[in-house]
């Protein structure tokens, strides 16, 4: 693999790019995070997430501490190369730091933010730092 696929990739002003990971299975998005050209080379060759986190400001290998992997099944670059998106398998079923299935758990109804999803593991139960 070469890096040339990298360069069709257009990141922002500090060289990210959006990138949306769906389940591969029911296509319901997950989350949503960023990502740097060393990230994506990293999803690319391991076929395992990789993300640049900002608060963090380093790289991030998705379920690093939670264990809560993605497994990539198909990248995918925009007509515009400024997002990506991500056919994920979603180790244990858990994307979002909450505990949830997905980061989009709520839902706006009746002029305010419902939240639809259950948690299905305890936070403190999957972050053992926390």
């Amino acid at each position: 693999m070469t890096a040339n696929w990298l360069d069709a990739v257009k990141g922002d002003d500090k060289g990210l790019v959006p990138a949306i990971a769906q389940d591969a299975a029911t296509g319901r998005v997950l989350m949503v995070a960023w990502m740097t050209r060393e990230s994506l080379q990293l999803t690319a060759d391991t076929g395992i997430a990789h993300y640049w986190s900002r608060s963090r400001n380093r790289l991030w290998k998705k379920g690093e501490e939670s264990g809560h992997l993605q497994t990539v099944k198909e990248l995918r670059l925009d007509c515009d190369g400024d997002v990506i998106t991500m056919q994920v398998e979603q180790a244990g079923g858990i994307a979002c730091h909450t505990g949830r299935e997905s980061c989009f758990y709520r839902v706006f109804r009746d002029g305010d933010w419902v939240v639809t999803d259950a948690v299905l593991k305890d936070p403190h139960a999957i972050y053992h730092s926390h």
